[in-house]
């Protein structure tokens, strides 16, 4: 198994595994086809599933060709469609606030995990650690169990969705150097630019 859960208890919110079914593409079939082999035939967008099969469809979508181009969509299509903190007003706001977005949408023994107003997170399920860098680039860390390509799409989609209106584009370095988590390492350090 590839990516497995920090935590066995973790759930994830319905809509999150819908939308990796809606951007799957070719391999949509075989997606359908694993979560029914993990108990997962009929899905609700407002119920909650193990995280563990969600990160086992994953396991398959990074095994096959096009895999990483998939995750990277689905990554983008979650950001897109996940409940984020009230009141964003800014990019950096954004990216710091992916934290917040992964707990509100993760339960663990059923427990939510994050509080939209005081901002205050459980641990346990891994981070999106958030650094200001300067006024047009920032960091975030990533420790949890997904993969890289999906966590490099959720920041891209939350960086451009809250960039300032004069910046053309949206850049995202994957700094392997330290640590990836594709090669065993705990965490994924992104440099993202605007």
């Amino acid at each position: 198994m590839k990516y497995k859960a920090i935590n066995a208890n973790v759930k994830v919110n319905g809509q999150a595994i819908l939308d990796v079914l809606n951007v799957s593409g070719s391999l949509k079939d075989i997606t359908m086809s694993i979560l029914a082999e993990n108990g997962m035939v009929s899905l609700d967008s407002k119920e909650w599933y193990p995280q563990q099969k969600l990160l086992n469809v994953f396991t398959y979508l990074s095994n096959n060709p096009g895999g990483s181009e998939t995750l990277y969509g689905v990554g983008k299509t979650v950001s897109e469609n996940v409940k984020f903190p009230s009141n964003i007003k800014d990019v950096h706001e954004a990216l710091s606030a992916i934290d917040i977005a992964y707990h509100i949408n993760h339960r663990l023994d059923g427990k939510v995990l994050s509080d939209d107003k005081t901002k205050e997170t459980e641990e346990n399920i891994g981070n999106y650690r958030y650094k200001f860098i300067d006024e047009k680039k920032a960091e975030i860390v990533c420790d949890n169990p997904y993969p890289c390509d999906f966590d490099k799409g959720i920041i891209y989609s939350a960086a451009k969705r809250f960039k300032p209106p004069e910046s053309v584009s949206v850049k995202i370095d994957h700094d392997k150097g330290e640590s990836c988590r594709e090669t065993g390492g705990s965490f994924c350090r992104y440099i993202i630019s605007w």
